[in-house]
């Protein structure tokens, strides 16, 4: 890999990675935020009103931190990855510009109607305009997963003489098959996020023993709507979206395996490091057969291995593939772990008595963050070498004309302003949970 392609994908993928922090949390509070309005809605009981407008504060400053990083990306396409800006830019156009032009500004517009109109609008509005922060709020998350599965698998186009790609069907586009799990899989995992955030703001409050029936609200929600989103990530979303992998880009699935040889009734890996040199798996411990089984429903199934693929067809990355999907599925299976348990409890009434759990549910919260990166590493990584697959590799896309210097110069500025935004986001989120959910006058 020469350098400047190097410097352009690090570049993006720090640019996606900081963003990516702030959207998977409006998407999973958006959901909440319903809840919470249509509790309200419901019992007229002023509690879930007042719990919506804290919580709308915490995704208000998520929005405005996504926007002021997500614009960013979109000039990248040009500045870093010209080429496949020239080539894909009139099918990746179509959903990017919809994202823009249709979920943000519904998104927007009813944020700042929910946020400001809480006087002004009748219970039923106010409620209404939750509904349509939500809409927005997954329309755009639609859009962009879009966009990211024709990049997987694309459909709906043409290849012109000059090497144009032409949209030919924009419902093919929209209504792709790698969409709908793919889409599903990540809206449950932001759900998982904004859940366990939820939580953990409660159990803060329980601990510190202020803003106590706020706090087991916040704790009974997240711990509820967590544990079947977990659920739900695992199967059917996990168990759909891996055999579109295992149909459509099957090397894919062996790196994320570390299956190196072609077996009928495949093992499953639970720990292990690749070794690309020897073609093995060093130090496994493995469940037989259960990969074939769980791919194809039959425990002896051919899974196909990395050597029955060309070299120059492998992620170009497999270790990173490896343990980016190990530490996804690792961290997910936690999370359910401590979701489960903390229902039993809340069922049994001893929860919210329960400082080991508080303490637990607290100090989780990092952990769907961290699952959420990991599983859009796997995802693009496993794509590679391909930046749309089947069609272009990686290498063709970036923006020739573009140094490897000129790169790590931007690089370095997007470093030092990022961070300025994420002490910026910290302060900002820490005064919002300081400052609690308690009534005060003169508050929205």
């Amino acid at each position: 890999m020469d350098n400047a392609l190097a410097i352009h994908r690090l570049h993006f993928a720090f640019t996606v990675t900081f963003h990516y922090i702030f959207p998977q949390l409006t998407m999973g509070l958006a959901l909440l935020l319903v809840v919470l309005k249509t509790m309200a809605l419901k019992t007229r009981n002023q509690h879930y009103n007042q719990a919506a407008r804290f919580w709308v504060r915490i995704f208000a400053i998520n929005f405005a931190m996504g926007v002021v990083t997500g614009i960013p990306m979109e000039f990248q396409f040009g500045t870093n990855w010209a080429r496949f800006s020239k080539a894909a830019g009139g099918v990746i156009g179509q959903t990017l510009a919809m994202e823009g032009m249709f979920s943000f500004f519904l998104e927007s517009t009813f944020l700042g109607l929910f946020v400001y109109g809480v006087q002004r609008l009748g219970p039923k509005l106010h409620w209404f305009t939750s509904v349509c922060v939500f809409l927005g709020s997954w329309l755009s998350g639609y859009f962009i997963i879009a966009t990211d599965a024709w990049m997987q698998h694309p459909v709906g186009y043409t290849v012109g003489s000059n090497g144009v790609i032409a949209l030919s069907s924009i419902a093919s586009l929209l209504s792709n098959p790698w969409i709908l799990w793919q889409y599903t899989h990540n809206m449950l995992a932001a759900v998982v996020t904004g859940s366990f955030v939820m939580s953990a703001v409660g159990a803060f409050y329980i601990l510190a023993r202020t803003g106590i029936p706020f706090g087991q609200t916040f704790v009974r929600i997240g711990v509820i709507s967590g544990a079947i989103a977990t659920i739900l990530l695992i199967f059917p979303t996990g168990d759909q979206q891996g055999k579109m992998i295992a149909l459509n880009q099957p090397a894919t699935l062996a790196a994320m395996e570390g299956l190196f040889n072609a077996e009928n009734g495949a093992p499953l890996a639970l720990i292990g490091q690749p070794d690309t040199e020897r073609g093995r798996l060093d130090n496994a411990i493995t469940i037989p057969k259960m990969l074939s089984f769980l791919t194809y429903q039959r425990w002896n199934a051919e899974i196909k291995g990395l050597n029955d693929f060309p070299q120059d067809q492998w992620p170009d990355n497999i270790p990173l593939l490896y343990f980016s999907y190990h530490i996804m599925v690792g961290l997910g299976t936690l999370l359910v772990a401590i979701a489960g348990l903390s229902v039993i409890l809340l069922k049994l009434g001893r929860l919210y008595g329960n400082r080991a759990m508080l303490w637990i549910l607290m100090l989780a919260f990092p952990f769907p963050y961290i699952a959420n990166t990991a599983g859009w590493m796997t995802a693009e990584i496993g794509r590679q070498p391909w930046l749309i697959y089947g069609l272009m590799r990686t290498s063709e896309g970036t923006s020739a004309r573009v140094s490897a210097g000129s790169g790590v110069f931007t690089l370095l500025g997007f470093l030092g302003l990022y961070a300025l935004l994420g002490v910026l986001f910290l302060f900002l989120i820490w005064r919002e949970v300081a400052r609690g959910p308690e009534p005060r006058a003169g508050t929205v």
